[in-house]
C-alpha cells in the first residue's frame, strides 16, 4: 500500500496536553520562541486545538512534521518512517519496536501507528511512537542481553515488552502500574505480542504497586525508565540504579524536561536534559482517578 504525505512548512511539534496558559517552547537548537511570537501563535493555533492532544511527546523534533493522508497501517511501515526521518538510528531499536506490534498495545478502534500519544483509560496514555524510540535508544547500551530493567508506570506493557526482547530469557524486564486493570491489560497484551514467552518464563513480570518507590526485588537496575513527570527524581529509583546504570525520566510540573541520569562506578549522580516534554504527572494512584 502507498502513503502519501503533505509536509508542513514549520517545526514539528508533538501532541502535547492542552495547555491552560502560554509556555515557551524549545526547538532542536534550543532558541526559546517567546509566547508571544507569529511562530508560537501558528503552532498553538494547528496543534493546541487538537482535543486529541495528549501527553508523553518532545515539544519539537528533530524532523519536519508530516500529516498522513492514507495513514500508515503497518508496524513495519511505522518504524520505517521513524527512521527515515531520523527519530531512530539504532538498527537494534527498529529490530524490535519492528518485533513488538503497536496495535496490540492501543485501546480497540484506535490508529496505533499514528505517531501520537493515546488514552488508555484511568487518565493515562501510551506515549507516541518516536517517544518510546527516542527512550529505547537512551537506554540501549543498559538494555543488553541478561541486564535488569524497570518501566515505571507501565501502562499497557508496550515499552515493558521491548525491555524484555533486548534483554533477553536471562535478564529482566519489570513494568509496575499503580492501576491494577492496566495490570491485567498489559499482561493479556503482552501474551499475544513477541514477548509472550517472556512473561511465560519469568523473565518478564508486571505488577501492581506505586512506581515512585520502584521495585525492590529485581534491583539494582541497569536501566529505569519513568512513563510520568515527576516533581522531583524518586529517591527510591536513584537508589536501585545499578552503578554504571541509566534512568530516564521526566522531571517537572507544567514545565517539563526529559532528564537522562546516569550512576556513576562511585555511586554520584551525573544528570542532563535531553529535551523538552509534557507527560501525565507521577502521582498517587487516587490523585491519578480523581475525577475519572
Amino acid at each position: 500500500m502507498s502513503v502519501q504525505y503533505h509536509y508542513c512548512p514549520f517545526p514539528a511539534l508533538a501532541y502535547a496536553t492542552k495547555p491552560t496558559h502560554t509556555l515557551p517552547i524549545t526547538i532542536a537548537n534550543h532558541r526559546r520562541i517567546p509566547p508571544d511570537s507569529s511562530t508560537f501563535s501558528v503552532i498553538t493555533n494547528l496543534f493546541f486545538q487538537n482535543p486529541n492532544f495528549l501527553t508523553g511527546n518532545t515539544l519539537f523534533l528533530r524532523m519536519q512534521r508530516f500529516c498522513s493522508v492514507s495513514g500508515v497501517t503497518k508496524n513495519k511501515a511505522m518504524v520505517e518512517r521513524l527512521q527515515r526521518y531520523g527519530v531512530i538510528t539504532s538498527s537494534k531499536v527498529a529490530e524490535v519496536m519492528e518485533r513488538v506490534d503497536r496495535a496490540l498495545f492501543v485501546p480497540d478502534g484506535a490508529a496505533p501507528y499514528d505517531d501520537s500519544p493515546m488514552a488508555i483509560g484511568y487518565n493515562a496514555t501510551i506515549s507516541a511512537p518516536h517517544m518510546h524510540g527516542m527512550c529505547l535508544q537512551l537506554l540501549e547500551e543498559n538494555l543488553q542481553p541478561g541486564m535488569h530493567a524497570l518501566d515505571v508506570g507501565s501502562g499497557t506493557g508496550y515499552l515493558t515488552a521491548c525491555f524484555a526482547l533486548m534483554v533477553g530469557h536471562h535478564g529482566r524486564a519489570v513494568g509496575v502500574e499503580h492501576i491494577p486493570e492496566l495490570v491485567s491489560l498489559s499482561a493479556e497484551n503482552i501474551q499475544k505480542s513477541a514477548a509472550a514467552t517472556q512473561l511465560k518464563d519469568g523473565s518478564l513480570s508486571i505488577h501492581a504497586g506505586d512506581g515512585r518507590q520502584g521495585w525492590p526485588e529485581f534491583a539494582p537496575y541497569d536501566a529505569i525508565h519513568v512513563g510520568a513527570a515527576a516533581s522531583e527524581i524518586p529517591k527510591p529509583l536513584i537508589d536501585q540504579l545499578k552503578p554504571g546504570g541509566r534512568m530516564v525520566i521526566p522531571v517537572g510540573n507544567i514545565s517539563q524536561d526529559l532528564k537522562v541520569v546516569d550512576k556513576n562506578s562511585d555511586g554520584s549522580i551525573s544528570v542532563r536534559t535531553e529535551t523538552s516534554v509534557r507527560y501525565v504527572p507521577l502521582t498517587s494512584r487516587e490523585a491519578q482517578l480523581r475525577g475519572y
